[in-house]
């Protein structure tokens, strides 16, 4: 069954009734719900409360398979979601994804999504800024909010050249430093990539990943002594050779 809930209300915000979707059984244990329209249904409290406090900043809000999507407007995006964490009326207290949408409609702008969990109120959000294409495809960083968007928004940049700006190392993270052909999840990407197999392996063959990392970021993870000796031996040789300004990462 579905519980009613009643929206915070306080100075800043206007009290509105809604409905939490959250399924439970007679003993209040939550299970998974059935039955879900495609469109419409409970909305997820926080929405409210979201355009209570940002007003224009939120777009529109819509549900779809019992999941709340809110879009916003991309200047706002970082303080939307500091207060989400900080407020502790939300918690949202776990980021559970990062990624990015492009259709197949030339006209449909891109979407930035952020998946979100407030584990206390079991409540689930989507974020999502649309990003108009032939513009600057760029974003706020929230890795300051939850460190765990450091190699999600690496990933999300990697695949579809979305730049997340105010992140700390910005950096491809699946495909090599070197990589020309573009970003593989978008939809101008051939399949086949944009250049020969054989120039494919070159380039790979000739990346050279070591140089991205300082033998004090290896020794950190733990990871520096678990190398093997010839590779300990190259990355404490190029530390020697250069100073601190040269090495990626610090």
């Amino acid at each position: 069954m579905t519980v009613p809930t009643v929206a915070p209300t306080g100075a800043d915000l206007a009290p509105v009734t809604t409905q939490a979707a959250v399924a439970s059984d007679v003993n209040g244990s939550p299970i998974t719900p059935t039955h879900i329209a495609h469109r419409g249904g409970p909305v997820n409290p926080t929405a409210a409360a979201l355009s209570a406090h940002f007003g224009t900043a939120i777009v529109r809000t819509e549900v779809t398979w019992g999941e709340t999507t809110v879009f916003v407007a991309n200047d706002a995006l970082h303080a939307i979601v500091r207060w989400l964490h900080d407020e502790p009326r939300e918690r949202y207290d776990y980021l559970v994804d990062v990624t990015a949408v492009e259709y197949r409609d030339a006209d449909r702008p891109l979407e930035v999504v952020w998946h979100l969990r407030a584990l206390a109120h079991r409540r689930f959000l989507r974020l999502k800024v649309e990003l108009p294409k032939g513009t600057t495809l760029s974003v706020p960083s929230i890795v300051d909010i939850y460190s765990g968007a450091d190699w999600l928004e690496r990933e999300c940049y990697d695949m579809f050249g979305i730049r997340f700006e105010g992140h700390p190392d910005l950096r491809r993270l699946l495909m090599w430093e070197t990589y020309r052909e573009g970003y593989p999840l978008r939809k101008d990407f051939p399949l086949r990539g944009r250049f020969s197999r054989a120039e494919q392996l070159k380039q790979a063959l000739a990346a050279d990943p070591e140089a991205r990392y300082s033998m004090e970021e290896l020794s950190i993870a733990d990871a520096f002594h678990s190398l093997p000796e010839d590779m300990k031996r190259r990355l404490a040789e190029r530390a020697d050779s250069h100073d601190g300004h040269d090495r990626v990462g610090e």
